[in-house]
């Protein structure tokens, strides 16, 4: 794969997981939002106001500074206290709209760059897995989090139960041989 198409990959599971986080946050009321369930401490919003946050610090000038800056606080990342549902979309576009905008600069040239971390030297590469990684590990909790205040009215985001068939038949439709092979392959 090379590096323009590796980009293009990332960017695009960045907006994936990003609408993923959305779309489950858009199914839970107000009041369900701010509530904690399961012994997990965190809840959506807290979630969704900590990614937001580290976004920011981690993308802003991705390449020539630190990705844990100075003027972050990462500790109020985890209180939701005043804040409502339209304060804690802020934080959390606020940090897509950094990292989004960060994401679209970088070019294949800049992969092997070595960037910063609380210190610690990464490629570019490696900063950008590393921080996906981040992404999809709450994106993960969101949804988890989301599907249980949602209840009944869960609209799922992916295949739906009982649906396998009907969806691998739209993929032989849409793809054909390729697409049998690439399965087949795994």
């Amino acid at each position: 794969m090379d590096g323009q198409h590796w980009l293009d990959n990332v960017r695009s599971r960045y907006k994936r997981y990003r609408r993923n986080a959305e779309d489950a946050a858009a199914q839970v009321s107000d009041h369900d939002l701010f509530c904690v369930a399961g012994g997990n401490p965190n809840s959506i919003a807290v979630l969704l106001k900590h990614v937001g946050g580290n976004l920011r610090a981690r993308w802003r000038d991705f390449l020539t500074t630190d990705g844990e800056k100075r003027d972050r606080a990462r500790d109020a990342e985890f209180v939701a206290e005043g804040e409502t549902r339209e304060t804690i979309l802020e934080h959390w576009n606020a940090g897509w709209d950094v990292a989004l905008a960060e994401l679209r600069q970088l070019r294949p040239e800049d992969l092997a760059r070595i960037v910063t971390i609380r210190g610690a030297p990464w490629t570019v590469v490696e900063a950008v897995h590393r921080n996906l990684d981040h992404v999809v590990y709450h994106t993960g909790q969101i949804v988890s989090l989301a599907r249980v205040f949602a209840g009944e009215a869960w609209r799922t985001q992916s295949i739906a139960i009982g649906e396998s068939d009907a969806h691998n038949a739209r993929m032989r439709e849409r793809h054909g041989d390729w697409w049998n092979e690439k399965r087949n392959d795994a």
